[in-house]
């Protein structure tokens, strides 16, 4: 496991109109890409009783099965900054997607348990590398516009992820015997098109990888603005995956049909298309932050309780309000950019907090399954999750100061970041069109 995250900090002379160009290409690519982040997730809670019966699994191992996406986020995410460290990022994030066509293609042959764990493990290489290099991305090349383009990728990952839900049951009830194996597999058409932008992002003429700058992740472990974002995002992406992985089995062990938990699933997921527009660009606004996080803690306490209580009655209501709840997450994704000065520290921050978060998220839906197989209730789910919104409250209220991650380990680590306190232009290039960011040293906006 690479132990740093690197970016080349020497530019090279590009003409507006070249960099204009390059922005809107890689603007494209980062939205495209950010559409295929979670359809390998959100397609297998639909048709998660189909592939019990389909590979003869248990409940266990279905648990397994919703929990494996989150094992691969945080274990390939920690590749990432290695990667991008020795190509180009386009070239990582372009491989990244192929593979995860090729993962979603031998997923849905699979004739056996332990083939579809491997196509699993590949088909999450391109959302374990989006989760970790997009932030950063955005960082780098929008600087003055975090909010927008977090907004942009997020909405298109809502969208992405909603399209996945309601469609895989119907395609695999039009398909017949099988279809769930069509469902599945059909999203890795649109994987191999969200490759192809990336392939014409060009490189910067005279980048050297000499040049770059280490930022070492195990300094963080030093900040305790990180270790609250850290806990923060594993805790709301365990609520997260057992909604996608669990809701609609739960569902329909309640009595309702296999299409309309499908339905019901792809309802949570639209209603946090807008949200996932519109939060980031709320969170960026320092006051409005915790009266945000206090409105998503209390929607998943009336969505949770609301969906145990009466299951078959205003189904649709409580995962509408659970919906509102997930929206913390693209407010996380926004506040890693804003709790780091720098693009590389928002790169090392990115990597440390969604690839220990992501185990920490492991945990929700495997520990779910389990607990199913072995009580035959789904009270200890809710028990789970409840007691989530709790750690969710207490980390959110942190996380929401305006601290930076960078000082607090530079008080520790000294120098660990040579850049955090750079109070002129910084110019920040990778082997793409460079940026210009101005970088504040006081306690102002983070994102230049």
């Amino acid at each position: 496991m690479e132990d740093h995250a690197r970016v080349t900090s020497t530019a090279a002379p590009t003409t507006p109109t070249s960099q204009s160009r390059g922005l809107l290409l890689i603007g494209v690519a980062i939205v495209l890409t950010g559409l295929n982040l979670r359809t390998a997730v959100t397609s297998i809670g639909p048709v998660l009783q189909e592939i019990q019966d389909g590979l003869g699994i248990s409940s266990g191992l279905a648990g397994l099965v919703t929990t494996m996406p989150v094992l691969c986020f945080a274990a390939i995410g920690f590749a990432g900054p290695g990667l991008s460290a020795r190509f180009r990022d386009s070239h990582v994030l372009s491989g990244a997607l192929v593979t995860m066509a090729a993962g979603l293609v031998v997923r849905a042959v699979a004739p056996v348990f332990w083939l579809f764990l491997l196509g699993t493990v590949l088909a999450m290489v391109g959302g374990a590398l989006g989760n970790v290099l997009l932030p950063s991305l955005v960082k780098r090349y929008f600087p003055g516009r975090t909010g927008l383009m977090v907004g942009a990728y997020s909405t298109a990952m809502s969208v992405g992820a909603t399209v996945a839900a309601v469609s895989t049951a119907p395609i695999a009830a039009a398909v017949g015997a099988d279809g769930w194996r069509w469902a599945l597999g059909i999203w890795a058409v649109f994987a191999v098109l969200a490759a192809v932008p990336w392939l014409f992002v060009r490189a910067t003429p005279g980048a050297s990888r000499g040049t770059h700058t280490a930022v070492r992740l195990r300094g963080l472990w030093h900040s305790r603005m990180a270790l609250a974002l850290m806990l923060f995002f594993g805790v709301q992406g365990m609520e997260a995956y057992i909604i996608i992985g669990w809701s609609a089995q739960y569902l329909r062990d309640a009595g309702l049909t296999a299409a309309a938990a499908g339905l019901l699933l792809g309802l949570n997921q639209v209603i946090g298309i807008p949200l996932s527009a519109l939060v980031p660009a709320l969170t960026v606004r320092p006051r409005l932050q915790r009266p945000l996080l206090l409105g998503f803690m209390a929607c998943y306490a009336v969505g949770w309780v609301g969906l145990w209580a009466a299951p078959r009655t205003l189904t649709w209501l409580w995962m509408a309000v659970l919906s509102v709840a997930m929206a913390c997450f693209p407010m996380i994704l926004t506040l890693i950019g804003l709790r780091a000065r720098t693009p590389e520290t928002t790169a090392a921050l990115s990597t440390h907090i969604q690839g220990w978060g992501y185990l920490i998220s492991a945990v929700g839906p495997l520990l779910v399954g389990v607990l199913l197989g072995a009580t035959g209730s789904y009270v200890p789910m809710f028990v789970l999750v409840l007691a989530g919104v709790v750690v969710l409250t207490i980390t959110g209220w942190f996380m929401t100061r305006e601290r930076y991650a960078d000082d607090e380990v530079n008080r520790f680590v000294p120098g660990w970041s040579s850049t955090a306190h750079c109070d002129d232009v910084l110019e920040v290039a990778g082997t793409e069109a460079p940026v210009s960011a101005h970088v504040r040293t006081d306690a102002g906006s983070p994102h230049g």
